[in-house]
Order: C-alpha cells, then structure tokens, then sequence
C-alpha cells in the first residue's frame, strides 16, 4: 500500500447502528409522553433505556478517521481533531482481550504525538487478531505516514496488558481502593475490641442498677415463638414472637430458624438496646459480636492485596525506559513475597489486634517475619529484573547426551510446519525442532542452520504474542531472505545460538546466501 493517497475509516454495520440511533430517539418520545401525562412510572425507566442506546449507537455510527497527505484528521459526535503528519511520532495498537467467546480481543489505534500525548483513535477497529480489514487499514495509514511523516519505529508497536506501554491508572486506583478498605478496617479494631470486651464482661442488672447504666448490664426477658420462617439460604429468616412481645420479630440464619418451633418458650437476653441472646430449651442462638482479631485480619489482607497492583506499579516505573510495546516482568515473584508475609502476619495480626506494638510476644513474632519477608522481596526483585538481550546468564557445559530446551519458532516454516515445535534438542545430531522434551528425536525435524542468519536479539514485545512467557528474549533470524522468530529462555537462547553455528552471527551472512539459494531451490517449502 506504498501508493495509497488517502484513507477513511467509518464504523461498520451503519444501518444497524442507524436502527439503534431511530430506537433511542422513541425510546426518549416515550419518556417524553409519558413524563407529561402521567408524571414518573415504570415506562419511563422502559423509554430510557433505549435512549441511552441510542445515544451510544448515535455516537459510534458519527465517527470517522480519515488521513490524506496533510495529516490525520478525527470526528467524533462532540470533536473533530487534525494532526499534522509532522507532529505524528509514531502509530501504534493497542491489544485489549475480551472475555467473550466470539470477540478475541479488539484492536484500536494509539496516535502518538511528538511532544509525549497519546490519543487512541475511534476507528479503525478489529474485533479479532485476524481481521484483514483493519490489518489493511493500519498498513493505509502507516503507509501515509512513512511517504509524509518521519515514524520512530520500523514496525507496529503492539501495547497490551503486557507490556511497558499501559497506563498504570487502574493499578494505582485499585490499591488506593485497597488501602483505603484497610484503613477504614483499622479504624474500627480498637472500638470492636472495646465492644467484644464489654459484652464479656457484662453482668445481669439488678434492681440497685441507675436507669442511664441499664444499657450496659444484661437485661432478661421471657417470651413466646409464635411462628418461625426459614427462607432460602440468601435471604433473611425470622423468629415470630406471641403478641409482638417485647418485640414483633428478629432476624436469625436459617438454621437457627429450623431449630426452633412455634410454641417454644424462649428466655430474650437485651444488651444496649438490642437481643443479643435467645435461648430455648432445644436451641440457642447468640448475636455474633465481631472480633477484633477478625477486623485486624481484614486490615491486614487488605494491605496485602494492595501490595500485588502496588508491585505491578513498580515494575512499570523499573521499566519506564522500556520502548512502550515491550513485555515487562510479570509480578506474580512479588505475589509469592505476599502470600510469604501472611503466613505470619495474618495469625500476628489475630492474635495480638490491638497490641501489635505494645506486646513483647508480636514484637518477637514481627522480628522474626520481617527478615523473611526481605529475604522474599530481594528474590523477587532479582527475579523480574529487566535483562539485557543476549545475556547469557549461566550456561551448563557441553554435554554428550541430547539437551531439550524450550523454545520454539513463532513462524510456520519447513521444519516447524503449523508451530508444532515446542523444543529443541541440540547434541548427538543436528539441532532440530522437536514437538516434546524428549528423550529421543521422534518427529524431530532438522533446523537448516545453513540457511539461518542472525539479525538482532531483543526482549520479547507486544506483537510476538502471548504464547511467548514474559522472561523469553526474541532471536530475529534471516531464512534465506524470510524474516523468522526464534523464542527462548535468555541462558537457553545463547545456548541455541551458540549451536546453530553459522547463525550465530551475522559474519557469515555473505557465505549463507548462497547456500541458503541453493538449499531453498533443493528444499523447497510444502
């Protein structure tokens, strides 16, 4: 698409949307009508519904992006925006998988601009990772920008969940949501522990017990179980009391509900205003009054939880250098460092609610967690560095048996015919693709290391996929003029380099072209 002049891009499915737009503008006539004769009802929530429906198809079937030699130019149902092809650094794709069985992930386009802002594009937009449509749309306007523009990157950025690219908002959001849940929990413990405190200690009043400290003591009542009802398990049951007396009905679980019969003579235990206790001769059923171990715990794993988007935050400011399409560490190091803290802090944490800096014992307890759980966040931050490509790490010595390491070409060619490989044995003959671990090279197909030369190493990014594990780094190779990818562990993939030979570097690219012509026109591909 190299002599494509202009592009435009309108939603797909117009008429359709138009249908929704037509239903949204009945759906306000009804509420309109309906709000004028009859004032407010259940129709008007009925009208409003395809109103809003309306308003979002109206808003989707007015937007068009089309680009032409000046620059790139947007409208939408409130704005029209015109970018200058000049001020245009780069375009880019970002990934957003959905959880439908029939939309794969959906694809839309990021305008990058010179001075830092990014803007994502009303269309074009793809709904699956194979929609020609939008495929032909991007190379259109990438085309455009290559012929009038300057692009920073030579091939299309891919910014998903993956990668350095995504915005950290959600993250930050979620554990400010998190730390403010504990927090509020935090609050609450030294009251609730005052509460459980009191209720232990309260004794029955007495006839001596002034009318302003009734609140405090026990008081008893006797009364009748008129008529029970159990519901189902997610709905309130009750206990029905003879002549609403001293009170029409209490809410209790369904299986204490079960336990009592109409009939029964019950003793009512009232404290601060409230029946904390029913006993009868079969049953009895206790208000549960929280702990505050309870709520500290809740304080506590909402910290933690917090911790796990806190850690992804940290690993996005770690690789902010990182070109925005490319894969960062995943965190999940950083969530064996939390589940490591609450095997000692939750326990300290209900043991000791409200004397966690007061009490000898949690003070012992917490010196002895704290090391540990420095110990697990030196792991996991040594874990998720951002290594450099073509690291080699440690590499076991040469050995005489057959070695398979996991990597795998991330191209359909001749000796990984539909991506079957999932390894690569190396010693005791040719490299070669293997589809299992091994042992033994069943079904293993040659590499044709002859034909292979090595053009770049680099970290795994948005566009090769998440098939590819996070930590794998990307071999480019050059197969006798067809661009593959080889993926693998750092340490494995200098390993499988090191034993490709003449791929190893691109010194013999001179020497593989000839052979590589040779080899194709010998071994052509199916």
């Amino acid at each position: 698409m190299t002599d494509v002049r202009e592009v435009t891009c309108r939603p797909l499915r117009r008429r359709t949307l138009w249908s929704f737009v037509g239903l949204g503008a009945a759906g306000v006539s009804l509420a309109v009508v309906r709000m004028a004769y009859s004032g407010p009802d259940v129709w008007l929530g009925v009208g409003l519904l395809p109103a809003l429906v309306g308003i979002a198809s109206l808003r989707a079937v007015t937007a068009q992006v089309s680009a032409d030699a000046y620059g790139l130019h947007s409208r939408t149902l409130l704005r029209r925006r015109s970018v200058p092809w000049r001020d245009v650094a780069d375009l880019r794709v970002r990934l957003k998988y959905a959880n439908n069985s029939r939309i794969q992930d959906v694809r839309r386009v990021i305008l990058v601009l010179r001075d830092g802002h990014k803007r994502l594009l009303p269309l074009p937009q793809g709904w699956s990772s194979d929609d020609p449509d939008f495929d032909a749309k991007l190379d259109a306007l990438r085309a455009l920008h290559r012929r009038y523009g300057a692009p920073e990157s030579n091939h299309i950025p891919v910014v998903s969940y993956r990668t350095a690219g995504r915005g950290r908002a959600g993250s930050v959001g979620l554990c400010v949501l998190l730390l403010a849940c504990a927090g509020l929990a935090a609050w609450f413990v030294p009251s609730t522990a005052s509460d459980a405190q009191a209720w232990k200690a309260a004794t029955p009043c007495t006839a001596e017990t002034p009318a302003t400290e009734r609140g405090e003591c026990l008081t008893t009542l006797r009364s009748v179980i008129a008529q029970t009802e159990a519901n189902r398990p997610k709905r309130r049951s009750w206990l029905y009391f003879a002549d609403s007396r001293p009170l029409e009905r209490l809410a209790v679980s369904r299986e204490d509900a079960q336990e009592f019969q109409p009939g029964d003579s019950v003793e009512l235990t009232f404290w601060r205003g409230r029946v904390r206790e029913v006993a009868g001769e079969r049953h009895v059923w206790r208000e549960h009054i929280p702990a505050a171990g309870d709520l500290a715990v809740i304080a506590a794993g909402c910290v933690l939880a917090a911790g796990y988007p806190g850690a992804q935050v940290l690993l996005r400011l770690r690789g902010r250098r990182l070109p925005d399409d490319e894969v960062i560490p995943s965190a999940l190091p950083f969530a064996g460092v939390l589940v490591g803290t609450a095997l000692w802090l939750l326990p300290l944490c209900y043991l000791h609610p409200t004397t966690l800096l007061a009490s000898p014992v949690a003070i012992t307890w917490a010196a002895a967690g704290l090391p540990a759980t420095l110990g697990l966040f030196t792991w996991a931050w040594h874990a998720t560095r951002v290594r450099t490509p073509g690291e080699a790490g440690a590499i076991e010595g040469f050995a005489e048996e057959e070695v398979f390491l996991a990597a795998r070409f991330l191209e359909h060619t001749d000796y990984n015919p539909h991506g079957f490989g999932t390894h690569i044995v190396l010693v005791g003959g040719p490299p070669a693709v293997t589809p299992h671990p091994g042992p033994g090279r069943f079904a293993a197909k040659r590499i044709p290391v002859e034909r292979l030369t090595v053009k770049d190493l680099r970290r795994a990014r948005g566009d090769d996929g998440d098939s590819v594990p996070r930590s794998w780094h990307i071999a480019e190779l050059d197969d006798a003029g067809t661009p593959v990818r080889l993926a693998a562990a750092p340490a494995d993939l200098t390993r499988i380099i090191r034993e490709l030979g003449p791929a190893k570097t691109p010194a013999n690219a001179a020497n593989t072209a000839s052979t590589a012509n040779t080899a194709s026109t010998a071994n052509p591909e199916p």
